[in-house]
């Protein structure tokens, strides 16, 4: 099964786990397949975003978890 880290990067987890997309867009991160998404990592991402990353990484596993 596909997990994330808090060093996963954001392109990395659409091109694998597309549905955990709701998620991120749901906490303002609506740019998932520009520039930065390339190369951004999951912390990078909730700091810029004012999210606490442990709880949100947990949330996208939990999500593929049950789309598995």
């Amino acid at each position: 099964m596909y997990q994330v880290t808090k060093d996963t990067i954001v392109y990395d987890i659409m091109l694998n786990a597309p549905e955990t997309r709701p998620l991120f867009e749901r906490i303002g991160m609506h740019c998932l397949g520009c520039a930065y998404a390339t190369g951004e990592s999951i912390e990078a991402a909730c700091t810029v975003h004012g999210v606490e990353v442990a709880p949100f990484v947990d949330e996208v596993n939990a999500c593929i978890a049950e789309n598995s």
